[in-house]
Formats: C-alpha cells, sequence, structure tokens
C-alpha cells in the first residue's frame, strides 16, 4: 500500500467545512454541523448520530452484549454533555450472519434491556443488512428548553472535567495484548473501556455553571480543541491536577508509564466543560450531591498565550498522542 503524506490526508472537520457546511447555512439548528447535536430550540429537540466500526471503535464482538453497552452509552453521552436527557434511541446494525446468531441476538436484546432501565430511555426504531463489515448506528433523541453550545467559552474561564482519565485506554491496551497488567487489574481496566460511567443525573444540573462543553471521546486535548474551535482562545492544563483513579496511579508506579502519554488518548466519555471561577462552590456542590469527581485542571486565555500542557512547576510538556483524529485521503 503507498504511504501518504500528511498534506494528502483531511480530517473530518476539514471534509464537513469543505463539503458539507454549505448544505446546512439555512439551518440553524444544524449548529453549522460544529456541535455533537441538532438542536431544534422552537422543538425542544436534541438529536445526536453515531457510527460504530469494528477494528476501530471496538476491537471485535466476542461480547456483544458488553459492546453494545459502550456504544449506546457513547451515543447518549453526546446529548448528556450538552444538558440534555436522552428518552429515545434508534439503532441499526450491519454485518455478517455470524454477527447476529441467535445467541448474539439474545445477549444484544439483554443488554438493551439493561441499559434502558438504568438510563430511561426506550429503542424506537432501527434496521438490519447483511454486511462484509460489522457496524452499528445509534441516533440518540432528548428534549430541552437549552442546550450548551461549543465556543462559548470565557477568557480566564476554568476547564473543569468530570471522573478520571485513561483507564479506557488501559483496558484497551491490555485487551489488544499491548500492555501486560496484573491479572487483579484486568477485570477493572477492561470494564472501563466496555462500560463507561456516564454522568446521567448531571444534564440539567449543567446550566448551572457551564458556559461550553462537549464530551471526551477522541481524547482530552483532542476535544478541547474542539471545543473552542472557533474562538480565538488558547489554554494551560496542569499535569497533576488532571484526575486518574487510584488503580492507573498503581499501573503507572509499577510499569513506569508516563501520566502525560495515557491522559489523551480517548474513549473516557465524560464531562469536559468551562465556567467562571465564581461558580467553583456551585460545581463542588453539585459534585457532591451527585456523587461524582469534577476536577479543575486548567485555565482558557487569550489567543496571545500558546495552548499548552504544563507540570506542577509550569513547565511545558511535549505530548506525543493528543488523540483520535478521524482522517481520509484527498
Amino acid at each position: 500500500m503507498l504511504q501518504k503524506s500528511l498534506e494528502q490526508q483531511m480530517h473530518e472537520f476539514q471534509i464537513i467545512k469543505k463539503y458539507f457546511s454549505v448544505l446546512s447555512k439555512k439551518n440553524k439548528s444544524s449548529i453549522n454541523l460544529n456541535d455533537d447535536i441538532f438542536f431544534d430550540k422552537s422543538k425542544k429537540l436534541a438529536i445526536s448520530i453515531d457510527t460504530y466500526v469494528e477494528g476501530i471503535h471496538f476491537i471485535d464482538f466476542k461480547k456483544p452484549n458488553l459492546v453494545i453497552k459502550k456504544i449506546l452509552r457513547s451515543s447518549i453521552s453526546d446529548l448528556i454533555c450538552k444538558g440534555v436527557k436522552p428518552k429515545y434511541y434508534f439503532i441499526s446494525g450491519s454485518g455478517k450472519s455470524k454477527n447476529f446468531t441467535p445467541s448474539n441476538l439474545r445477549k444484544i436484546s439483554n443488554a438493551l434491556k439493561q441499559e434502558q432501565k438504568k438510563y430511561d430511555i426506550s429503542l424506537s426504531g432501527g434496521d438490519t443488512v447483511l454486511s462484509d463489515k460489522l457496524s452499528f448506528t445509534i441516533t440518540s433523541v432528548g428534549f430541552s428548553n437549552n442546550i450548551i453550545f461549543r465556543n462559548n467559552a470565557k477568557i480566564n474561564d476554568s476547564i473543569y472535567v468530570t471522573g478520571n482519565l485513561g483507564d479506557s485506554f488501559i483496558g484497551l491496551s491490555s485487551l489488544e495484548n499491548k500492555l501486560k497488567i496484573p491479572n487483579n487489574l484486568k477485570k477493572y481496566f477492561g470494564n472501563k473501556y466496555y462500560l463507561p460511567e456516564i454522568c446521567k443525573n448531571i444534564p440539567n444540573k449543567l446550566f448551572l455553571f457551564a458556559n461550553t462543553s462537549i464530551d471526551i471521546s477522541d481524547g482530552l486535548i483532542s476535544d478541547l480543541d474542539k471545543l473552542i474551535n472557533k474562538q480565538r482562545l488558547s489554554y494551560t492544563l496542569y499535569l497533576d491536577k488532571i484526575p486518574i483513579s487510584k488503580n492507573l496511579e498503581k499501573l503507572m508506579k509499577l510499569k513506569r508509564l508516563k501520566k502525560s502519554d495515557i491522559i489523551s488518548r480517548g474513549d473516557d466519555y465524560q464531562i469536559l466543560f468551562t465556567a467562571n471561577s465564581s461558580k467553583n462552590k456551585i460545581i463542588e456542590k453539585v459534585a457532591k450531591s451527585l456523587g461524582i469527581k469534577i476536577s479543575k485542571i486548567g485555565k482558557i486565555s487569550s489567543k496571545t498565550t500558546k495552548s499548552m500542557l504544563v507540570d506542577k512547576n509550569g513547565n511545558e510538556i511535549t505530548i506525543k498522542n493528543k488523540g483520535y483524529f478521524h482522517t481520509f485521503w484527498k
């Protein structure tokens, strides 16, 4: 296969801008195709849609129940991070007959039933088709008077994130046999990969403090860049403030892993948002009432300042992997 240069690649947002943005120009609800969701304010209707492909978004289909739970949580996360409670979902699947055996279909059905109960959502339609490639598309629907948009950060806003980062990446690395971890930690990290912890009770609380928000799917830095991609702003992230689990701390010491190599690898599905520093007490109160962790990890600045990740002494850290980028050939 011929190797093509980076200059010959286009990422998904370049493709959207070049070929499709013009098609949505008259449709305000599309938000210029530059946010997680579609939002029709007059109808209070919010919609997100995501496609998941074997080998890209999930490693294989040996555990169909866990794969389905993972992709459904990923889909509704797009609504939740915008302040919208999901209500309905549609799921379409394409694949080979061996993917949709009666045994697998029962596992899929049972998994969806469990997720419906957990997140108070209902299956409302879908489609199936035979194909050589296994993939799923999920459309999630919710209703809200408003949403929290991207590109609404303010200079001097603090940057916050829910939960912990990095566990899912470690779980994936273990499942792909790229990282050998102790047996007593395999289940923990495997579950963090397949079963991301979605902040299901936070949607209406976000409006109390968040200026702008996104969920972390592609990676902390990659998604932070998207969050302010239409604004003349920059940011500083403090590595020592970025939250990780106790188990990840243990593993980092055992395997001599660098925190900066782990915290922006994606698949976390935590909420990244900015807020005025005066909202810090409200944020702490909400975190306590919901029983979740919310950490202040950085600050928004003007574009005249370089965006960077720094250590506790303020020294810039070069990060090798900023997250996942969907790239296509020109």
